[in-house]
């Protein structure tokens, strides 16, 4: 009776993980309409509210947004290139910005923007893109912090 709970338990861990994976991938969407950084953050909880400054700030030693949600870094992109796109969007949408951003008090590091390949301006960190994580559904949350082994919190300093 273990072995088939423990294989039960086995099969669900691997599909979560292969269905981590496909999210996170390159590829559009199979209805041909791929989600844009824009698209995703304007309805989003996690967006910046309007009216804000695009300020990074640091909230409990970590980078957060100016509303305090948790930022993140995705090993997989490359120096100053997002390579979360299409579909990984969903579930990590870009820190986008209107214009420049600026750093707030306790950010030590270099803060940059880059045009992702919809045309959106990203915020990065050290030339780390950043991100929201949509499974935080509050500010202070962390919940996306070594997701896939790849995704992880921006330390302050």
């Amino acid at each position: 009776m273990r072995k088939n709970w423990l294989l039960i338990g086995i099969a669900v861990l691997a599909a979560v993980l292969a269905i981590g994976a496909v999210a996170c991938s390159d590829d559009d969407d199979d209805d041909g309409d791929t989600p844009t950084a824009t698209e995703v953050t304007d309805d989003a909880p996690i967006a910046l509210p309007s009216g804000e400054t695009n300020t990074v700030i640091v909230t409990d030693s970590i980078l957060t947004d100016s509303a305090g949600n948790t930022l993140y870094i995705f090993d997989n992109d490359e120096p100053g290139v997002s390579n979360c796109t299409g579909s990984c969007t969903d579930i990590w949408p870009p820190l986008i910005v209107d214009g420049d951003t600026r750093a707030g008090d306790g950010v030590d590091g270099t803060l940059a923007t880059i045009i992702r390949d919809d045309g959106a301006t990203q915020v990065t960190f050290n030339n780390q893109p950043l991100y929201h994580y949509a499974n935080d559904e509050a500010p202070g949350d962390r919940n996306g912090d070594g997701v896939g082994g790849v995704w992880h919190i921006v330390e302050a300093g």
